[in-house]
């Protein structure tokens, strides 16, 4: 049956039950006028076949809502007012009242047949369902009744999600491009659904979708629900009313909506602050409550009590899964890069939707800048910069993105600290080559992470060798701010590493803890519960670190106070001397960027001064400023009043030696 030929023969059986119950109307309130019309013509349009395709709307609600035949009436009483004009004036002549020209409870109990009182508790049918809004009156009998608005709409048959749910919920539409692994979580979904003999929905379980994939939970939720012929709406755990009336509100309104548009619920609590315990007791009241099907999304298991809960864990997808889903996207660009894409798996593990996100991102920039030509090389590093930008962690109350800009030039150190540093680039350059091609990788992903301890004292140039090596690599540097990771309370430090290491992971930045003194210190025996606690979050941030598929640098000014245990678990240890005479003279040659004016500089009198990199780098943009400020070039007495407000600084003599000469 075609949608044409079901809207007729839905609103011609609508119109004849009207008809029916407006005759009922005309016999209370003028039996002669009901045998002067010509009408029962009209009455038949109940009776017609329609079992040969999907049932009336009416008939619908009936089945659904378990509507009795007076409650039925009731509705169909309520409908003709809002789509028969006379309905009006007869309501008013059969309550022999002129100002009541709606139907009342009052008026259906003298009516219409089959009359029971239980027809308007609040737990029946027109009630519970809201399928009526009960207006004010001086009694309940007497208070007018009026069809609910979206009831209405349905039974005309007109679809529309309730204007009340609009912006609370959205549709999830499926889509055809999941991955093998994700294909299967789907299946199991429908599996652990379709069973057999439920009479009752809410004796099915709970699904819970587990995991940091937000996108491809609600694409797998969606391919399942696609399955089961059942249509998904998703609502933000922070667009759940708190307020008690509210979620009934909601709730009563959902539980509609799901029955009248065959619908499952996705209660999205991916970003839910833990700590937001009111909100949280909303979603466990919704969930456990809600009469109707019900998956939930979070980054770890909820538990709940009153239902019985399924979880499933949601992993990112291979890395043969991810490289198919880059081919497909790249399509014919797949051509221009040479076996590129493996590199792109290597360092970024990004779902299906953020892989297509990058190659349109891509395609739009290529057809921009090179008018549709693509040039060899150039769309390499447009791709790695896309994955760059959308890979990016959400870290932003917990770490500070550093823009990279100094080169190997910029760093002056000793050649086996120089040699170190270029090996950890290589071991991040070639972690696939040598792990997946070459079997290092094994069976297991504990001890792949590439970590680096840099020590040293402050200005040695730690987190400038940390921001080479993240231009070296065309990767993101993140500096995480231990003030809020490091929490006094049992067990919120974890969380906050690990929502650390789980942000990073997407794209494989690399994480620099700078001044890691105040949480890698000397794990200490233990001797009361403070101790233990110290000693969890450290051995918590091993594990993450020889887990992390990306670089994790640790930076500290006392490598002695580092426990030697913790030592033997970083692969890389880069010690930052002091800087000589010979190394700071270097780096007073390298300060001044090529376009900064100077006159009579000298280096090897400037390299006396017995301070570190950090320091001459202070002393060079000071004098700058005072040069720009007295309009002249950078000259040696510009240096040595700098050097004079930066030694103040440091609470430390500004001899004669470290200046003898300059002017």
């Amino acid at each position: 049956m075609t949608n044409d030929i079901w809207q007729e023969i839905n609103y011609a059986y609508l119109m004849a039950g009207i008809n029916r119950v407006r005759n009922r109307l005309i016999s209370h309130a003028d039996p002669e006028l009901l045998n002067r019309e010509t009408i029962a013509s009209q009455d038949n349009g109940e009776d017609l076949d329609w079992e040969s395709g999907a049932p009336p709307a009416m008939e619908q609600i009936c089945s659904l809502m378990g509507l009795s035949a007076f409650e039925r009436d009731i509705l169909l009483l309520c409908a003709g007012v809002e789509l028969d004009a006379s309905f009006a004036p007869l309501c008013a002549a059969a309550q022999s009242d002129g100002q009541r020209t709606t139907p009342t409870f009052s008026l259906a109990l003298a009516v219409l047949p089959g009359a029971h009182w239980s027809a308007l508790a609040p737990d029946a049918p027109l009630r519970r369902w809201r399928l009526i809004e009960l207006g004010s009156g001086t009694s309940l009998t007497l208070s007018p009744l009026r069809i609910d608005e979206r009831i209405l709409h349905y039974l005309v048959g007109v679809y529309h999600v309730d204007d009340r749910l609009l912006g609370m919920i959205d549709r999830v539409e499926s889509t055809e491009n999941l991955v093998m692994s994700h294909w299967e979580l789907a299946q199991q979904i429908v599996a652990a659904w379709s069973v057999d003999g439920v009479e009752d929905i809410q004796s099915l379980p709970i699904l819970q979708l587990c995991g940091h994939e937000a996108s491809s939970k609600r694409a797998i939720a969606a391919m399942a629900c696609h399955f089961l012929g059942v249509y998904l709406y998703a609502i933000s755990a922070y667009a759940i009313p708190t307020n008690p009336s509210d979620l009934t509100q909601f709730k009563s309104l959902w539980e509609r909506e799901a029955l009248l548009g065959n619908s499952v619920l996705l209660i999205d609590c991916d970003d839910l602050d833990a700590a937001d315990t009111v909100r949280e007791g909303a979603i466990t009241y919704l969930s456990e409550s809600l009469h109707g099907l019900v998956i939930i999304t979070s980054p770890d298991r909820r538990r709940v009590r009153l239902r019985s809960l399924l979880a499933f864990d949601v992993l990112r997808p291979t890395s043969s899964e991810q490289y198919g889903v880059w081919q497909a996207a790249l399509g014919n660009m797949t051509a221009y890069l040479n076996g590129y894409v493996e590199s792109l798996v290597s360092q970024f593990s990004l779902s299906p939707p953020v892989i297509q996100a990058a190659c349109a991102q891509v395609k739009v920039r290529a057809n921009q800048d090179d008018g549709g030509t693509l040039k060899p090389g150039e769309i390499e590093l447009l791709l790695w910069d896309a994955c760059r930008s959308q890979a990016r962690p959400r870290l932003d109350d917990l770490a500070q993105r550093i823009e990279s800009m100094a080169l190997w030039d910029d760093l002056v150190l000793p050649e086996i600290q120089l040699q170190t540093l270029r090996e950890i680039s290589a071991h991040v350059r070639q972690r696939a080559r040598v792990y997946e091609h070459w079997g290092f990788g094994g069976k297991s992903g504990r001890g792949l992470g590439i970590s680096g301890l840099f020590a040293g004292a402050s200005g040695t140039g730690k987190t400038m060798a940390a921001e080479v090596l993240a231009k070296e690599l065309r990767l993101d540097l993140y500096r995480i701010d231990l003030s809020a990771v490091i929490s006094k309370y049992i067990g919120e430090t974890e969380k906050n590493l690990r929502r650390v290491f789980d942000a990073a992971e997407l794209g494989g930045v690399i994480l620099l803890f700078d001044e890691a003194d105040a949480l890698f210190g000397k794990r200490s025996e233990v001797k009361d519960s403070h101790d233990r606690h110290a000693n969890v979050e450290v051995s918590y941030l091993l594990q993450r670190m020889e887990a992390y598929r990306g670089l994790s640098i640790l930076t500290t000014n006392l490598k002695s106070a580092l426990d030697q245990a913790f030592l033997r678990r970083i692969r890389f240890v880069v010690q930052f001397p002091f800087p000589d005479v010979a190394q700071r003279t270097e780096i007073w040659r390298r300060v001044f960027p090529k376009g900064t004016p100077t006159h009579g500089i000298v280096p090897e009198k400037l390299g006396q001064l017995n301070v570190s990199g950090g320091n001459i780098r202070n002393i060079a943009l000071n004098a700058a400023f005072l040069a720009a400020d007295a309009n002249e070039s950078v000259t040696m007495k510009h240096l040595l009043a700098s050097a004079k407000s930066e030694y103040v600084k440091l609470e430390r003599p500004l001899t004669d030696s470290e200046i003898h000469g300059w002017v």
